[in-house]
């Protein structure tokens, strides 16, 4: 190569070389030994070594930054899911906890992704690290908080539910019930929605909480698993509590053999949002004659899904059953929270 062929060349590895060193993401090169060939200066000070000293070594990467399990256990190479990327010859990404040299553990997200000859063979990995402790903490503060607000909020709701037994105490029982009830499934909505710091909640939990309330065989429930926001959590929580209260007070559920089949669609809408359609089914009850007015729990039912949603809550009277269908636009999801690591947050 002549003079004039060089140059070029090196004024692109100093181009290079000057992008990766300014880069705040720390990147790692690993060569066909899972031995780090270069670290730019992100990566130096997130680990504590400089790359003269990661390959004096002459060790795996592994061995030298991420051996220990926090708990104090070895760490073996082959477990580790960064590594993977090489002998599967797939991009891998996630969370880790490394070892700094110093000594002290430190959670990164990574994303690691083989490195291809010109005959697709596998000759080495880059890897993209950064450092994740203050979105931890944030995330660790945030459950806090949020731990924090439930407790205060469910011992609201025992208060006033020791406030209602003194006022109603002495007169009908069942209004006490009812009341008590519906506290109860406001507070069950919240222990749903604290599991995900207030962000989403499975309605295929909110479902299996009416479920388990019910004689095993009684009821069924079909429909995709979703997630919904919060709001749209709550009201229809309030709404199945209030559909079971009545089918166990007069309904399907009122005598032997009487059965509800709660079933739901979800399909897209505009603007990214997801069309809910919601059926709940009583059969095998006494028959059904229409109230000369409607309870509180029905109105509610009606009232919220249109005033809060602008969607439709029909509720039918035929002779062979009480039949209910709600229809409405699910608000949007908030922004994606940081979940627990290990832990699996996905519905479907």
């Amino acid at each position: 190569m002549t003079d004039l062929q060089a140059r070029p060349l090196d004024d692109a590895q100093r181009r290079l070389h000057a992008v990766l060193n300014n880069a705040s993401v720390a990147i790692f090169l690993m060569d066909d030994r899972q031995q780090c060939v270069y670290m730019n200066r992100a990566a130096e000070i997130l680990t504590g070594w400089t790359l003269d000293e990661v390959v004096e070594l002459d060790r795996p990467l592994h061995d030298i930054i991420h051996h220990t399990y926090p708990d104090g256990t070895p760490f073996p190479l082959h477990e580790c899911a960064i590594d993977r990327a090489f002998p599967e010859h797939n991009q891998t990404q996630g969370e880790e906890v490394f070892v700094h040299r110093d000594g002290h553990f430190y959670p990164v997200g990574f994303t690691a992704s083989p490195i291809r000859d010109e005959e697709s063979q596998t000759i080495g990995t880059i890897i993209e690290v950064r450092d994740i402790s203050a979105e931890k903490r944030a995330d660790e503060r945030q459950r806090l908080l949020v731990n924090e607000l439930n407790h205060r909020v469910k011992n609201t709701l025992a208060t006033v539910q020791s406030i209602a037994w003194q006022t109603f105490k002495g007169s009908d029982a069942e209004t006490f019930e009812r009341f008590s009830g519906r506290l109860t499934t406001l507070s069950r909505a919240h222990n749903v929605l604290t599991e995900t710091a207030w962000a989403r909640a499975s309605l295929r939990v909110i479902a299996d909480a009416v479920v388990d309330q019910v004689p095993e065989g009684r009821m069924s429930v079909t429909g995709p698993d979703i997630d919904i926001h919060p709001k749209a959590a709550v009201s229809l929580s309030m709404a199945l509590h209030e559909l079971l209260a009545n089918a166990r007070s007069y309904g399907a559920l009122s005598r032997e053999g009487g059965e509800v089949a709660l079933s739901w669609t979800a399909t897209p809408a505009q603007d990214d949002r997801t069309a809910l359609a919601l059926a709940w089914r009583e059969t095998g009850g006494p028959a059904v004659v229409e109230p000369s007015r409607k309870g509180f729990g029905l109105r509610l039912i009606e009232r919220q899904v249109t005033m809060e949603f602008g969607g439709t809550a029909k509720v039918g009277f035929a002779p062979e059953g009480l039949t209910c269908r709600i229809e409405m636009l699910l608000p949007q999801l908030p922004d994606p929270v940081a979940l627990e690591p290990g832990r699996d947050y996905a519905h479907g």
